[in-house]
């Protein structure tokens, strides 16, 4: 008779969907761009470790904060592909995240201070003005409003 306790090491597809909320052709998708794998049972169909849901949370999140799959897909390759993640596994990947969510806090902080005085200011005074850009001087240093984003006009203009 098997254990009762024991729960089942792999998931169907139509599982993991059920328990992260993702629709199947989603997971798919992320299997498809490395971001969790899956096994092929002898029918050929997925069959999902349980810590693939920690990973697809994991995914749900960081995208919700604005992190590409690219970023998102280089801290979980930095997790074991062959074993589920330890505590301390996850706690590193943590703490890098929560390193730069400060970061991303910090510097939207600054940039919506920084919007709040530009838009305040009524365009009173041009020089000091992070979105005037004359004669298109700001382009050197890429694309969007690159004084807003805390660049700084040349001195000799």
């Amino acid at each position: 008779m098997p254990h009762r306790d024991r729960v089942e090491q792999t998931l169907t597809i139509g599982a993991v969907a059920e328990r992260t909320g993702l629709a199947p052709s989603a997971i798919r998708f992320y299997e498809e761009k490395g971001l969790v794998r899956a096994a092929r049972a002898a029918s050929g169909h997925r069959q999902f470790d349980r810590a693939t849901i920690r990973r697809l949370s994991f995914i749900l999140i960081a995208q919700q904060l604005g992190y590409r799959l690219d970023e998102i897909k280089a801290q979980l390759d930095t997790l074991p592909g062959d074993a589920a993640p330890t505590v301390a596994d996850w706690e590193r990947l943590s703490v890098h995240f929560a390193d730069d969510l400060d970061e991303r806090i910090r510097r939207l902080t600054e940039l919506r201070e920084r919007l709040t005085g530009c838009i305040g200011c009524g365009c009173l005074s041009l020089e000091v003005c992070r979105l005037y850009n004359p004669d298109d001087a700001a382009a050197r240093h890429g694309t969007g409003p690159r004084y807003l984003m805390g660049d700084r006009p040349d001195p000799q203009r």
